[in-house]
């Protein structure tokens, strides 16, 4: 396979490790070009430090050092504000005036179609239309990444996931014998990122977990504070032969293959 260039869009620092990193370091080891978009520096994200501009610079600094670590070639930061946990971005009158939630698509996808179009990308990953969980920050990666990658004429578009049935059932059999809190809800995982059926690329990056656990532990701002374990810190706590089962597959659906479509590798079904 010849070089080509793979641009994953990102909605906040350290996004990256969670979703799509063992298929970044992958494909840089092959010789693709690797270049990471995050829309937002994430300083609305939950940290020891309070939310500002101190932890946005401490969450691009650690951005920086995820994607040295998967072997990425360029990063950028589109320069929006973090819209906020809640399912709306928060309160209008709290979010920061150029929050990306708010910000005009059009303009958005234009500033993110003039980088695909310099690296002349052949590959853009965004999310899916729920957003995975539902943040309004993941949500509008979704709308902005697909209109920029018609702007660009990018010709693979990759929506980054989960197999959500298996994460169900999961979630399921561990209520019978534990007792989640209150506010956690097993159902709104039912519509949360992507049943199976959808998913058209299941990437094994097993060979990459070492990469993987790397760029998480990149990002030690997300590791701490709120008021419970956060998602990377328990993940970090997997030990290391069972986080290569559990992390070593990466999810994607790409709306314009056939229902059924079965592939191993982000540039598999090339061209269209």
């Amino acid at each position: 396979m010849p070089p080509r260039t793979a641009v994953f869009f990102h909605a906040h620092p350290d996004d990256e490790a969670l979703l799509t990193a063992g298929t970044m370091a992958m494909l840089a080891a092959e010789g693709h070009r690797v270049v990471l978009v995050v829309a937002t520096a994430g300083e609305r994200g939950l940290a020891e430090m309070e939310p500002g501009d101190e932890l946005g610079e401490t969450r691009l600094k650690e951005l920086y050092e995820s994607a040295a670590l998967l072997g990425c070639a360029r990063v950028e930061c589109l320069g929006y504000g973090d819209s906020g946990l809640s399912p709306q971005g928060g309160v209008a009158d709290e979010r920061p005036d150029n929050a990306f939630i708010d910000a005009d698509t059009e303009a958005a996808a234009k500033a993110l179609a003039a980088i695909l179009q310099e690296e002349r990308a052949d590959l853009l990953t965004i999310y899916d239309p729920a957003g995975g969980y539902g943040h309004p920050d993941h949500v509008q990666v979704h709308r902005v990444g697909r209109r920029a990658a018609k702007i660009a004429g990018t010709e693979i578009v990759l929506e980054a996931t989960v197999n959500r049935d298996p994460l169900v059932r999961l979630l399921k059999l561990a209520g019978k014998v534990y007792r989640f809190p209150p506010e956690f809800d097993v159902r709104t995982f039912e519509s949360a990122y992507s049943p199976g059926e959808a998913i058209t690329h299941r990437v094994n990056v097993r060979r990459y977990a070492r990469q993987k656990r790397a760029s998480m532990a990149a990002h030690a701002s997300q590791a701490s504070g709120g008021d419970s374990d956060r998602t990377l810190a328990v993940m970090l706590k997997v030990p290391r032969p069972l986080y290569r089962f559990v992390f070593g597959t990466e999810w994607y659906v790409r709306r314009d293959l056939p229902p059924g479509a079965r592939l191993r590798h982000p540039f598999d079904g090339w061209p269209a």
